[in-house]
């Protein structure tokens, strides 16, 4: 797979390297396509938006039948193409793409083998069972299919199996293969395999197991293999072009960058206070509660409230005006003035290179290093349980929510238990998961919004009632 500029054509054709398969691809080896370097990067974000959204309804427990929802809606969303004949190539392309990206460490490796997997199982339990049989003969199984006459004399066993899975017993043309059962320790385990003179017989619709985990093994081998090329030669052949696309992808915010001013509007000094306390995340209640107890923070964290309060809707002109009141308390005005003020204007784009600076996402916060002193950073992962306890009490988390808070912590599911907590407080589900700040923010206060909208609604059906009456 070649990567050119933005000028560049591209030569596409649906050859996979390894044989044309019309149904999913195994990618055994890169095409040979010739790929410009946006739809590169394009196309592995929208890939990436797959993976992650199967990893965050994993890690939410989602069941089985919620995640095949799930991963079709995602695929429908993030993997169309608007030339219907490109939609295999953006798939292969993507994923090679992901490849680069990922075989980079363990920990990215183990990640990216885990979500594939899971999209490949989807894939290949939605194919017609010919396709099915196709890809197993891709993989070269080394199962044979049980003969009529060998099936007829377990039907019984067979049967007993499937009942007790609360399941229809097989059909005369059922097929089974005979696996040596150590090669299905899953099927085994949970008893859904009928299991004789060492050989587990294995459903049609229980292959996927044999498949994905074939597939699974097939590309934890390639990523290592490109690991090596990545390091060996593209990381510096590539380091002007294609290097620094592929080391931020994987810790990229896939979001809104939330650079812009609040939808709901512009927030007043007046009104900061009782704001903060309904619709400010942990990590920035933090923040704010600490400048008001110490009338000074370091400069970490007036960066991630700075940027996360402008992004909310706290003007220019309000901004000095609130961290003024709380320096100068400290500091005195004159020393604000000369060794503070500029920075917030910065911030705002009114300074310097005049960048219009974008708010921290949660994987910016999460990832930061407070030190001594700093009070920034993610509390999720940065403060001791007991202190998370306590800020999430004071928050007004129930004890059995906070439960459910600190499992996703102790799991390193930091994000889900922000999103755990914004569900407590809000009484209202939040599917897409908190990924920023800002996002928080933006959810809350449409939630309180609405709940405000509806009382009111309530009193003027009240009212209109009296005065029929």
């Amino acid at each position: 797979m070649e990567i050119f500029g933005p000028q560049s054509r591209r030569n596409l054709s649906s050859s996979n390297g390894a044989g044309t398969l019309p149904t999913i691809s195994l990618y055994r080896s890169a095409p040979e396509l010739e790929v410009r370097l946006e739809d590169f990067e394009s196309f592995a974000i929208d890939r990436l938006r797959v993976l992650k959204g199967i990893s965050d309804g994993l890690s939410r427990g989602k069941k089985p039948e919620e995640m095949e929802i799930l991963i079709k809606d995602l695929l429908k969303e993030n993997m169309r193409h608007q030339d219907a004949t490109e939609v295999l190539n953006k798939d292969i392309i993507s994923h090679f793409a992901l490849r680069l990206v990922y075989c980079r460490s363990e920990d990215l490796r183990k990640w990216f083998l885990s979500m594939e997997s899971a999209l490949f199982r989807y894939r290949f339990r939605h194919l017609k069972a010919d396709a099915q049989r196709a890809v197993m003969g891709e993989f070269d199984l080394p199962y044979g299919a049980v003969s009529n006459v060998e099936l007829e004399s377990i039907k019984e066993k067979l049967g007993q199996v499937a009942r007790s899975m609360g399941q229809f017993p097989p059909t005369a043309d059922a097929i089974f293969y005979k696996v040596p059962w150590e090669d299905v320790p899953e099927l085994v385990a949970g008893r859904k395999v009928f299991i004789n003179q060492g050989y587990a017989y294995v459903a049609m619709n229980q292959v996927v197991l044999l498949v994905a985990t074939l597939f699974r093994s097939q590309l934890s081998k390639a990523l290592i293999l490109t690991n090596r090329k990545w390091t060996s030669s593209i990381r510096e052949d590539e380091k002007h072009r294609l290097t620094p696309i592929v080391e931020a992808l994987s810790s990229s915010y896939l979001g809104p960058d939330y650079s812009q001013s609040s939808e709901h509007g512009d927030i007043s000094l007046k009104d900061i206070d009782q704001i903060a306390k309904s619709s400010f995340p942990l990590c920035m209640r933090h923040l704010f509660d600490k400048l008001k107890e110490d009338h000074h923070l370091k400069h970490g964290g007036r960066m991630q409230l700075g940027l996360f309060l402008k992004g909310v809707g706290l003007n220019l002109d309000d901004a000095l005006a609130f961290w003024r009141a709380e320096f100068s308390k400290k500091v005195g005005l004159e020393k604000f003035e000369k060794e503070y003020a500029y920075n917030i204007r910065h911030n705002y784009g009114k300074e310097g290179k005049r960048t219009d600076y974008t708010p921290y996402s949660c994987h910016r916060i999460i990832s930061s290093t407070p030190g001594a002193g700093d009070h920034h950073g993610c509390p999720y992962r940065h403060f001791s349980e007991e202190n998370l306890r306590a800020a999430l009490g004071r928050m007004g988390v129930n004890s059995r929510a906070m439960e459910d808070v600190i499992g996703k912590v102790r799991n390193r599911h930091y994000q889900l238990a922000c999103t755990l907590t914004f569900e407590a407080l809000h009484s209202m589900p939040c599917d897409a998961g908190i990924n920023h700040p800002n996002q928080y923010f933006s959810d809350s206060r449409k939630i309180l919004q609405s709940k405000v909208d509806s009382s009111l609604q309530i009193v003027i059906q009240l009212d209109t009632c009296e005065l029929l009456l």
